[in-house]
């Protein structure tokens, strides 16, 4: 990936997502199956800012997203584990900004019960959530199923941008979160929910 220095950050900015594919919906609908083996191939620059830019892009002027969010309060946060490094989405301005330079995936892995898809693939998306932007407006008792409800529109846009790429990815949900949160040096408050590997199926 081409990244650049934004003081002491190491900054990836992302191409412009394209809005109008050449697969419908429905025919992403019907070819989209859980993919667990692929080819030793990179992702593009283009790929990974549409993957992104599905699951949690900005799509209105005032800064609505690609996934419907309860208030439009917007409690996930969006990682991305490649052998480049391990970078955040920042949806304001479509870009990634590096939180690690080593490549992550293997210690994905074994918090993640060993599946091996998410050494295979390479990129593995990461969904977490900070709850407390959600339960300062909902509290504590509706926030875990607005929450949840919010990670599984963003996950699924995902998987569908992957298969209207020729792309394959397997959603996960299998692992230990402190184990995973801990490698991933997350923030106490930001819990991972999601593991997404995607890649170019074998």
């Amino acid at each position: 990936m081409t990244q650049a220095k934004s003081g002491s950050a190491t900054i990836v900015q992302l191409p412009s997502p394209e809005q109008k594919g050449r697969m419908s919906v429905e025919e992403a609908l019907a070819r989209r199956r859980s993919i667990r083996e692929f080819i030793p191939q990179t992702l593009t620059e283009r790929e990974l800012s549409q993957l992104l830019w599905a699951a949690q892009g900005i799509t209105h002027p005032d800064g609505l997203r690609t996934a419907p969010s309860a208030g439009a309060l917007y409690p996930l946060e969006l990682y991305v584990a490649t052998a480049s490094g391990f970078y955040d989405y920042e949806p304001k301005g479509h870009r990634l900004t590096q939180l690690s330079d080593r490549d992550l995936r293997a210690s994905v892995r074994r918090a993640a019960l060993d599946q091996e898809a998410i050494t295979q693939a390479p990129a593995v998306f990461v969904i977490a959530a900070v709850y407390e932007r959600t339960s300062r407006k909902y509290g504590a008792a509706r926030t875990p199923r607005y929450v949840h409800m919010e990670a599984g529109h963003a996950a699924e846009n995902l998987l569908l941008e992957a298969v209207a790429l020729g792309l394959g990815g397997v959603p996960i949900g299998a692992f230990d979160d402190d184990a995973l949160q801990n490698d991933l040096a997350l923030h106490a408050d930001c819990r991972p929910l999601y593991l997404i590997p995607v890649g170019h199926p074998r």
